[in-house]
Protein backbone atom coordinates (compact mmCIF):
# COMPACT_ATOMS: atom_id res chain seq x y z
CA UNK A 1 0.00 0.00 0.00
CA UNK A 2 1.64 3.55 -0.97
CA UNK A 3 0.98 6.59 0.40
CA UNK A 4 -1.10 9.23 -1.51
CA UNK A 5 1.86 10.97 -3.71
CA UNK A 6 -0.19 14.61 -3.02
CA UNK A 7 0.79 14.21 0.52
CA UNK A 8 4.07 14.84 0.60
CA UNK A 9 4.45 18.15 -1.07
CA UNK A 10 1.59 19.36 1.48
CA UNK A 11 4.35 20.01 4.56
CA UNK A 12 8.16 19.95 4.97
CA UNK A 13 7.35 16.58 7.14
CA UNK A 14 9.92 13.47 6.42
CA UNK A 15 7.07 10.78 5.20
CA UNK A 16 7.53 7.47 5.21
CA UNK A 17 9.18 5.38 2.73
CA UNK A 18 7.49 2.83 1.49
CA UNK A 19 8.85 -0.15 3.50
CA UNK A 20 8.65 2.17 6.67
CA UNK A 21 5.22 2.59 5.95
CA UNK A 22 4.67 -0.82 4.96
CA UNK A 23 5.94 -2.06 8.24
CA UNK A 24 3.68 0.94 10.38
CA UNK A 25 0.13 -0.44 8.40
CA UNK A 26 1.75 -4.32 8.96
CA UNK A 27 2.12 -3.36 12.39
CA UNK A 28 -1.50 -1.66 13.09
CA UNK A 29 -3.38 -4.39 10.92
CA UNK A 30 -1.68 -7.18 12.32
CA UNK A 31 -2.09 -6.10 16.26
CA UNK A 32 -5.57 -5.21 16.19
CA UNK A 33 -5.80 -8.82 13.79
CA UNK A 34 -4.33 -10.78 16.67
CA UNK A 35 -6.39 -9.40 19.57
CA UNK A 36 -9.43 -9.72 17.41
CA UNK A 37 -9.19 -12.81 16.94
CA UNK A 38 -8.35 -13.42 20.50
CA UNK A 39 -11.34 -11.73 21.67
CA UNK A 40 -13.74 -14.00 19.46
CA UNK A 41 -12.13 -16.88 20.95
CA UNK A 42 -12.41 -16.04 24.17
CA UNK A 43 -15.92 -15.29 23.75
CA UNK A 44 -16.48 -18.26 22.01
CA UNK A 45 -14.69 -20.40 24.48
CA UNK A 46 -15.11 -18.98 27.56
CA UNK A 47 -17.85 -16.34 27.60
CA UNK A 48 -15.71 -13.39 28.36
CA UNK A 49 -14.16 -10.67 26.08
CA UNK A 50 -10.20 -9.72 25.72
CA UNK A 51 -10.43 -6.58 27.56
CA UNK A 52 -12.09 -8.06 30.77
CA UNK A 53 -9.66 -10.79 30.85
CA UNK A 54 -7.03 -8.35 30.73
CA UNK A 55 -8.69 -6.72 34.13
CA UNK A 56 -8.44 -9.75 35.77
CA UNK A 57 -5.07 -11.06 34.91
CA UNK A 58 -3.85 -7.32 36.67
CA UNK A 59 -6.05 -8.33 39.20
CA UNK A 60 -4.84 -11.42 39.83
CA UNK A 61 -1.32 -10.80 39.71
CA UNK A 62 -1.71 -7.94 42.26
CA UNK A 63 -1.25 -8.55 46.14
CA UNK A 64 -4.87 -9.73 47.62
CA UNK A 65 -6.26 -10.00 43.93
CA UNK A 66 -6.64 -5.71 43.99
CA UNK A 67 -5.19 -2.69 42.22
CA UNK A 68 -5.97 0.93 42.68
CA UNK A 69 -8.25 2.05 39.49
CA UNK A 70 -5.34 4.33 39.19
CA UNK A 71 -2.50 1.66 38.58
CA UNK A 72 -4.65 -0.18 37.02
CA UNK A 73 -5.99 2.41 34.31
CA UNK A 74 -2.14 2.74 33.89
CA UNK A 75 -1.43 -0.70 33.69
CA UNK A 76 -4.35 -1.33 31.03
CA UNK A 77 -3.24 2.20 28.74
CA UNK A 78 -6.78 3.21 29.66
CA UNK A 79 -8.31 6.23 30.50
CA UNK A 80 -9.87 6.41 33.93
CA UNK A 81 -13.32 7.22 32.37
CA UNK A 82 -13.04 3.86 29.95
CA UNK A 83 -11.95 1.48 32.83
CA UNK A 84 -14.41 2.68 35.23
CA UNK A 85 -16.73 1.66 32.50
CA UNK A 86 -15.63 -1.61 32.18
CA UNK A 87 -15.41 -2.34 36.01
CA UNK A 88 -19.20 -0.71 36.17
CA UNK A 89 -19.80 -3.79 33.88
CA UNK A 90 -17.62 -6.38 34.93
CA UNK A 91 -19.00 -5.97 38.62
CA UNK A 92 -22.64 -6.30 37.41
CA UNK A 93 -21.84 -9.46 36.67
CA UNK A 94 -19.83 -10.32 39.91
CA UNK A 95 -16.17 -10.37 38.35
CA UNK A 96 -15.04 -7.71 40.29
CA UNK A 97 -16.36 -5.42 43.04
CA UNK A 98 -14.97 -1.34 44.21
CA UNK A 99 -13.90 -0.79 47.75
CA UNK A 100 -12.87 2.84 49.27
CA UNK A 101 -9.00 2.87 50.06
CA UNK A 102 -9.41 3.77 53.84
CA UNK A 103 -6.17 5.63 53.90
CA UNK A 104 -7.55 8.35 51.85
CA UNK A 105 -10.90 8.43 51.45
CA UNK A 106 -10.94 9.44 47.21
CA UNK A 107 -9.13 6.32 46.69
CA UNK A 108 -10.73 3.22 45.00
CA UNK A 109 -9.84 -0.39 44.62
CA UNK A 110 -10.75 -2.81 41.92
CA UNK A 111 -11.04 -6.00 43.86
CA UNK A 112 -11.13 -9.65 41.93
CA UNK A 113 -14.03 -11.64 43.26
CA UNK A 114 -13.83 -15.59 43.61
CA UNK A 115 -16.05 -15.54 40.52
CA UNK A 116 -13.65 -13.55 38.59
CA UNK A 117 -10.92 -15.51 40.04
CA UNK A 118 -12.96 -18.55 38.79
CA UNK A 119 -13.37 -17.17 35.94
CA UNK A 120 -9.95 -16.32 35.08
CA UNK A 121 -8.87 -19.87 35.83
CA UNK A 122 -11.51 -21.41 33.35
CA UNK A 123 -10.17 -18.74 30.81
CA UNK A 124 -6.72 -19.37 30.84
CA UNK A 125 -5.98 -22.40 28.86
CA UNK A 126 -8.52 -20.85 25.78
CA UNK A 127 -6.42 -17.51 26.35
CA UNK A 128 -2.97 -19.28 25.98
CA UNK A 129 -4.23 -21.58 22.91
CA UNK A 130 -5.78 -18.43 20.75
CA UNK A 131 -2.34 -16.54 21.85
CA UNK A 132 -0.31 -19.31 20.38
CA UNK A 133 -2.73 -20.16 17.09
CA UNK A 134 -3.32 -16.56 16.47
CA UNK A 135 0.77 -15.47 17.07
CA UNK A 136 3.52 -17.83 18.59
CA UNK A 137 2.74 -20.50 16.20
CA UNK A 138 2.67 -17.84 13.14
CA UNK A 139 5.57 -15.86 13.98
CA UNK A 140 7.48 -19.22 14.99
CA UNK A 141 10.43 -19.72 17.55
CA UNK A 142 13.18 -18.25 15.63
CA UNK A 143 11.81 -14.94 15.37
CA UNK A 144 10.55 -14.61 18.69
CA UNK A 145 14.14 -13.24 20.39
CA UNK A 146 13.81 -10.49 17.88
CA UNK A 147 10.06 -9.38 18.06
CA UNK A 148 10.86 -9.41 22.10
CA UNK A 149 14.31 -6.95 21.11
CA UNK A 150 11.60 -4.96 18.73
CA UNK A 151 8.99 -4.63 21.04
CA UNK A 152 11.29 -3.56 23.94
CA UNK A 153 12.55 -0.78 21.88
CA UNK A 154 8.56 0.47 21.19
CA UNK A 155 7.89 0.07 25.36
CA UNK A 156 7.86 3.14 26.92
CA UNK A 157 10.32 3.41 29.65
CA UNK A 158 9.21 3.37 33.53
CA UNK A 159 6.07 1.44 32.09
CA UNK A 160 5.10 -1.02 34.72
CA UNK A 161 6.11 -3.96 32.75
CA UNK A 162 9.65 -2.90 33.69
CA UNK A 163 9.81 -4.33 36.71
CA UNK A 164 7.98 -7.92 35.47
CA UNK A 165 10.10 -8.40 33.51
CA UNK A 166 13.21 -7.89 35.51
CA UNK A 167 12.49 -10.67 37.02
CA UNK A 168 11.99 -13.03 34.01
CA UNK A 169 15.10 -15.47 33.60
CA UNK A 170 15.62 -15.33 29.75
CA UNK A 171 16.83 -18.93 29.99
Amino acid sequence: MQRPRSVTSMTDTEWLNEEEFDFWRGFIVAGISVLAEVDAALKADAGISFDDYEVLVHLSEADGRRLRMTDLSNRLLHSRNRLTQRIDRMAARGLVRREKCSSDGRGTFAVMTDDGYDTIRRAAPDHVRAVREHLIDRVGPDRLRSGIEMFDQIRPSGHWTEELLTDVDPT
